[in-house]
């Protein structure tokens, strides 16, 4: 007998989704629209205040996830028992693939107001139940990669390690982890996401090991004596300055690290290099964690910390825990169909982007264009959008985790100087749409 607190069905994804998702579809199918060509856009209106530039992060899920939305025998007698649907749709639902086209911007890119980060185009039927699943994915795993983007440019080149289990639910920091991973973190102390997503995992002791023992050396000693003089030391359980000296003593000079968790950081780092220098431990690094963001991270720039740990900040987006995209039918039949009201416009018809650049490599601006009527190109422009799924089946050689790391760094180092402050601001580079 299942968990109460788990799904039947721990395979399908047909059921992560909205119950109006599906009353759509019965309408649709009663009344013969259902098979019309839709295309419908992913895209956000807005960067969360204070943000220059979001991450795409998420694409890879997503197409895992649409393998996955499949109607068994359990999802079926679900929505038969809740009488969601018709049983003429029930049949429909029995036979589910999806069969359509997918576009979109690759992980690891940057988006801006009003960026088409991802089409799909297929049936109304097929393409609109399709929609909650895809914007609970892009939407988490986006707003956390946007944050640590930010924090991993604060760190300038520090490493940081993702701590956020702890913090949010327990699948949520699996592909948290993930998305931090992506936007430039060095490790994860995930294990689940560390077998899932090859994502190096680091970890050693909490206060709890350290207040188990009789004494602070005798925690040292035992961690050493496990994990070797190059573990990191937690150092703050009582007294940070007796609690370095006793680690150096224990460890030797080639104690790896130490790793202060509370208390104002920056000046216990400074004093706690002074005390490791003084012992002879120069090259012991200073690891600092404890509701870090990258405004905090930012203002250590000059103090000797080494590394950083982050957890809350990370996995909750540092405020902004969705990247508020939403997912709009924007053509039917292939006629341009857009939504009017006042502060939730859209624009109609299936559309492109490219962004264009200087002969430096500084991007100019996004360029949002019709997809029928590309704009010229100049010598230093690029298109964004790359395809992703045909027939419904992924496309071969797509770009792995550590394509998107590598495309996040180019995509970074591109953007104006001022586009990288961490104040509020206009987006680092404007949106035209042609």
């Amino acid at each position: 007998m299942a968990s109460p607190d788990r799904p039947a069905s721990s395979t399908s994804t047909a059921l992560l989704t909205d119950h109006y998702e599906l009353t759509m579809l019965s309408s649709a199918l009663a009344d013969g629209t259902a098979e019309r060509d839709c295309v419908f856009e992913v895209f956000a209106r807005r960067l969360p205040a204070g943000r220059r530039y979001g991450v795409v992060a998420g694409t890879t899920r997503v197409l895992e996830a649409i393998a996955d939305f499949r109607f068994t025998e359990a999802e079926l007698a679900q929505l038969a028992a809740t009488a969601v649907v018709s049983d003429e749709t029930l049949d429909w639902l029995a036979d589910y693939r999806f069969g359509g086209d997918i576009d979109g911007y690759p992980e690891g890119e940057l988006y801006f107001p009003g960026s088409p980060i991802l089409t799909v185009r297929g049936t109304f039927a097929e393409s609109v139940v399709l929609e909650t699943l895809v914007l609970s994915i892009l939407n988490h795993d986006s707003a956390v990669a946007s944050a640590a983007a930010r924090m991993s440019s604060a760190a300038h080149g520090r490493p940081i390690i993702e701590m956020g289990g702890r913090r949010t639910h327990e699948y949520a920091a699996v592909a948290a982890a993930r998305a931090a991973y992506l936007a430039g973190f060095a490790t994860t102390s995930n294990l689940e996401a560390g077998r899932r997503y090859g994502i190096p995992t680091r970890g050693t002791v909490a206060h709890a090991f350290m207040l188990l023992h009789d004494t602070e050396e005798a925690a040292f000693r035992a961690q050493v004596a496990r994990m070797g003089a190059d573990t990191t030391l937690l150092v703050d359980t009582y007294d940070i300055t007796a609690g370095i000296e006793t680690a150096v003593r224990v460890a030797g000079p080639e104690l790896g690290a130490i790793r202060i968790d509370s208390g104002d950081v920056g000046p216990l780092a400074r004093k706690a290099r002074e005390q490791l220098d003084s012992l002879g431990a120069k090259d012991t690094r200073i690891v600092v964690s404890g509701d870090l963001d990258e405004h905090a991270i930012a203002a250590l720039r000059a103090e000797p910390v080494d590394a950083y740990g982050v957890g809350t900040s990370v996995v909750t987006g540092s405020g902004a825990p969705t990247a508020g995209m939403v997912y709009k039918l924007v053509e039917v039949n292939g006629k341009p169909v857009a939504k009017r009201s006042e502060h939730k416009a859209s624009r109609g018809g299936r559309k492109s982007a490219l962004r264009r650049h200087k002969p430096t490599g500084t991007a100019l601006e996004e360029v949002v264009y019709p997809s029928a009527a590309p704009p010229e190109r100049g010598p230093h422009d690029r298109e964004l959008l790359i395809p992703l799924m045909r027939g419904g089946q992924p496309v071969p050689d797509l770009p792995t985790l550590d394509d998107g790391r590598q495309r996040l760094r180019r995509a970074l180092v591109s953007l104006p100087w001022e586009g990288l402050k961490l104040s509020g601001g206009d987006p680092a580079i404007p949106t035209t749409f042609s």
